[in-house]
């Protein structure tokens, strides 16, 4: 893990694209700002990981629920 360290309105840049901001510090809270293309998703840590978890369950469900769902669409 790389670690830097910044202060406020300094950024860091990852690759052409993506750039992280510090906007505010308020004692134990730091505002980011994320300046990226639209196509990058970008999520706090625990939505990303709720989200991946959903679609692990989604793709292993039965398969008489995925057949239920396919005749449902018709």
């Amino acid at each position: 893990m790389l670690v830097l360290t910044r202060k406020l309105n300094e950024s860091i840049q990852i690759g052409d694209d993506i750039e992280i901001k510090v906007l505010a510090v308020e004692g134990d809270q730091i505002k980011l700002g994320i300046d990226a293309p639209k196509a990058v998703d970008i999520h706090r840590k625990e939505i990303y990981l709720d989200i991946k978890n959903q679609n692990s369950e989604a793709a292993n469900l039965p398969d008489d629920v995925l057949s239920l769902l396919k005749n449902s669409e018709r």
